[in-house]
């Protein structure tokens, strides 16, 4: 389990959230694998320490396909094939382009904008991630088995939020104490997701063959 960057300078009074994460996939199964989905709290003001996360290219897919970091944060995109990629993003303000490159090159981006941030290749339409950025440093990514912990959360009334790509938000309203373990379950609704394809950076329709 991965956790969120700490904040510069811990809060005087803090408590830990931990708990578990359940998706509901279509038929009413439940997913058997969680480590794409995200847990946050919501409301705390605190700057994360800015952190630097690795995103490969590997097999025509990012890996791993979904990341969290915080508002600063810089993600790696090193390209682990024999064949060029071009890493884009037309997500608002964390718009970005890194052009053609192979392996053993690499390449990065700073997100600064909050935010869901969809990535993708422009020339290999299969492949496509999402980096959550997020605007203080309480947030981590569930285990497989959907278990997660958050510590030094300041004590307060907050948001506790579960995100997947493929399903709306979760979220519950938790009391943090200082020194205190809250425990949260999260029940995420994906069985309506239907995938749709995406644009090239150029907002057109990819080609059906593959130049690179």
């Amino acid at each position: 389990m991965l956790l969120g960057c700490l904040a510069t300078g811990m809060p005087a009074r803090a408590g830990t959230v931990a708990g578990k994460v359940e998706l509901i996939e279509k038929g009413g199964r439940r997913a058997s694998d969680l480590s794409d989905v995200i847990v946050y709290v919501e409301g705390p003001k605190a700057k994360g320490r800015p952190e630097r996360v690795t995103m490969a290219m590997k097999d025509k897919a990012f890996r791993p396909r979904v990341a969290a970091v915080s508002a600063g944060g810089v993600v790696e995109f090193p390209n682990q094939d024999p064949i060029f990629h071009n890493v884009f993003s037309v997500s608002g303000a964390n718009r970005f382009d890194l052009d053609l490159y192979k392996r053993p090159k690499s390449g990065s981006w700073t997100f600064t904008a909050p935010g869901v941030a969809r990535v993708y290749c422009n020339i290999h339409p299969q492949m496509s991630a999402v980096v959550l950025v997020r605007d203080n440093p309480y947030f981590t990514t569930a285990a497989a088995d959907g278990s997660f912990t958050i510590a030094h959360v300041p004590a307060g009334r907050w948001q506790i939020k579960a995100w997947q790509e493929r399903a709306p938000e979760a979220s519950q309203e938790i009391v943090v104490g200082a020194d205190s373990q809250v425990t949260a379950q999260l029940v995420l609704d994906g069985s309506q997701f239907k995938r749709t394809p995406h644009k090239n950076k150029f907002g057109k329709d990819y080609k059906t063959d593959e130049r690179y």
